[in-house]
């Protein structure tokens, strides 16, 4: 284990959140089997990560109450996330965490930074390495030039930062966090830091020593 993977997960424990290592994303299933009941209910936010381990085929195998945001429609879709928002376990990946021990989420529609925060009785998030960063300001310039740009794209939706492959707001000299354009279908809307939590291990982090997602 690479030593900024180690400082990682010893600062997440500090901070109350359950750290985990594996080394390759064909362990994350496994181990994810250990930490989740059958006939739990669970659902899961937007990740590349998450259907890149084969996350999205477990839950939808039959073992668990599936909440599919998938299978809804319309108004419907807000049913789902409010279902979503009480179930047993959520999933997810963390746009960055830092070797401080903080989780660094950015949302649009924001259902999955609520969940994050509150609700599910435990989250689970998929973190490949790439994600790893030394603090919060390397947090949010990994979000303006490595999540938010790719992730427009795989969405089809036309920011400028899909155009340009990073954050408008990159091109000042000393940009803000909330920095950014002023797109109605702007995905950069509410920006979340976890840090020390008070629900002890609630929040679990599989950090997988290979690169995942955006």
């Amino acid at each position: 284990m690479e030593k900024y993977i180690e400082k990682t997960m010893e600062n997440l424990e500090k901070n109350g959140i359950k750290a985990f290592y594996v080394e390759g994303k064909n362990e994350v299933v496994p181990l994810i089997k250990t930490l989740v009941e059958k006939g739990e209910s669970v659902s899961h936010g937007g990740s590349v990560s998450l259907a890149e381990c084969g996350v999205y085929e477990l839950l939808n195998n039959g073992d668990y109450d599936y909440i599919d945001r998938s299978k809804y429609e319309g108004e419907a879709v807000r049913e789902a996330y409010i279902k979503a928002f009480s179930c047993d376990t959520f999933f997810t990946s963390s746009n960055a965490v830092t070797e401080r021990g903080e989780l660094y989420n950015v949302d649009g529609n924001s259902n999955r930074v609520a969940c994050i925060v509150y609700g599910p009785k435990q989250v689970i998030m998929v973190v490949g390495k790439n994600k790893i960063v030394p603090d919060i300001n390397a947090a949010i310039k990994r979000v303006k030039e490595k999540a938010a740009p790719p992730n427009c794209k795989r969405l089809g939706i036309p920011s400028a930062c899909s155009k340009l492959g990073k954050c408008v707001s990159l091109t000042k000299e000393d940009p803000f966090m909330c920095d950014g354009c002023a797109a109605d279908t702007r995905i950069c809307c509410n920006y979340v830091v976890s840090a020390k939590q008070r629900h002890k291990d609630r929040i679990k982090v599989i950090i997988v020593n290979e690169d995942l997602g955006y």
